[in-house]
């Protein structure tokens, strides 16, 4: 059956706005050739979206060339902003972008262990709202907030986890009472794929697993370009894996003696230490320490640390790739990505050292990358799912 005439113009539009936010700013000859609708057709629909405010004449195509065929239009960015939260144990990192993605302001905030539930939930809520007033007057449509622990697959709130801070789910739930902003709230290392996979190491693959190194372990699971979290959301906890080389084995509420112990920040440098490689003590960055900057700069040292490094280098990729084979003998997704701060700074050198290993314990064959995003993998991560949700509502994008 054939679309109503207003479904059709719908999904015109929907089209356009996605060319737009994608190759823009374009001519009205440009969104007929990338469309491949009549002249008239995107003539209507380009009236249509500068009626409803979306839509705006951003400039011309040339010089040399004149009147309303030259006009290049864009969308209307600051129709609204987004912010993405970085929610760690010790701290709270801010974005606010407008609709494009396009960053207006960012700020970082360290938080104390010892700091009280509702001070630690006060100063993080305040901390949004100052850093989006410095964003400009748009309003505030979505939040994407990263965080570590698990979310519930059904309602979307993040469960009490066994060493998180209490006031993780404080502020989710302050935010969610103050703002009349949508409110997102997802994994950490499930928004490091999304942003590996949309802008980073993962862009030309569908189906891949993201392995998270920095203060702890974690796994991302992404099939045919969607994010799989598991019955309870705990998808991933590649923490909690037993694996050989540990001195026990994990419970249901501590992963000490799985995989962690083998991967995690603690073991890292104390494997770096064992072969007289320093982590040093880097400096502040913007008022706030690099999330797990010990193991990240210790695995940075011994790329340059001689055969002391070589040896680090490889005690180290062969205990990730323990780890690893277990989910490519599970999965077989072809493409592991090494991903946080730690990843990053292994680069390809590390990869390709667990690239080897994991062909000697797997039948499998599995191209192993370096995240390119580092720790900042999150932050953009949680911009993608704001920017996705309030392009949906706003630009009436969604499938």
């Amino acid at each position: 059956m054939p679309a109503s005439p207003s479904t059709a113009r719908a999904i015109n539009d929907r089209l356009a706005l996605r060319l737009l936010e994608q190759d823009g700013p374009l001519t009205a000859a440009q969104l007929k050739t990338l469309t491949g609708l009549s002249r008239p057709t995107v003539a209507d629909l380009v009236d249509r979206l500068q009626d409803a405010g979306l839509v705006e004449v951003v400039g011309e195509s040339g010089s040399d060339r004149r009147g309303p065929n030259a006009r290049l239009y864009g969308i209307v960015a600051d129709r609204a902003h987004l912010a993405a939260l970085d929610v760690r144990t010790d701290s709270v990192a801010v974005t606010v972008a407008d609709l494009l993605g396009v960053t207006r302001a960012e700020a970082t905030l360290p938080i104390g262990s010892h700091t009280g539930t509702r001070f630690a939930v006060e100063r993080a809520v305040a901390l949004l709202e100052r850093t989006a007033r410095t964003a400009g007057s748009a309003p505030l449509h979505s939040v994407g907030i990263g965080a570590p622990g698990l979310i519930d697959p059904v309602t979307g709130e993040l469960r009490d986890t066994a060493g998180l801070p209490a006031w993780h789910r404080g502020l989710v739930r302050e935010l969610q009472r103050r703002l009349s902003a949508t409110v997102l709230v997802e994994n950490e290392t499930n928004l490091a794929a999304v942003a590996e996979h949309r802008s980073g190491a993962a862009r030309d693959r569908d189906t891949f697993v993201l392995l998270w190194l920095g203060h702890g372990v974690g796994a991302a699971v992404m099939l045919d370009g969607r994010l799989r979290r598991g019955a309870s959301g705990g998808a991933g906890e590649i923490g909690f894996l037993p694996v050989p080389g540990t001195s026990g084995v994990p419970s249901s509420v501590n992963c000490e003696g799985g995989f962690h112990s083998l991967a995690g920040s603690a073991a890292v440098c104390a494997l770096a230490a064992e072969h007289g490689i320093g982590a040093g003590d880097p400096p502040a960055r913007d008022g706030l320490r690099e999330q797990d900057p010990a193991a990240a700069f210790a695995v940075r040292a011994a790329l340059h640390a001689g055969a002391d490094g070589e040896a680090f280098l490889d005690e180290l990729a062969g205990r990730l790739a323990l780890g690893a084979a277990a989910v490519v003998s599970v999965l077989d997704p072809g493409c592991l990505v090494l991903a946080g701060e730690v990843g990053r700074a292994g680069g390809e050198i590390l990869a390709a050292r667990v690239a080897e290993r994991l062909a000697r314990m797997s039948p499998l064959r599995t191209e192993v990358r370096a995240g390119t995003l580092g720790g900042g993998a999150v932050l953009h991560g949680a911009l993608f799912a704001a920017r996705d949700a309030a392009q949906d509502a706003v630009f009436g994008t969604g499938g």
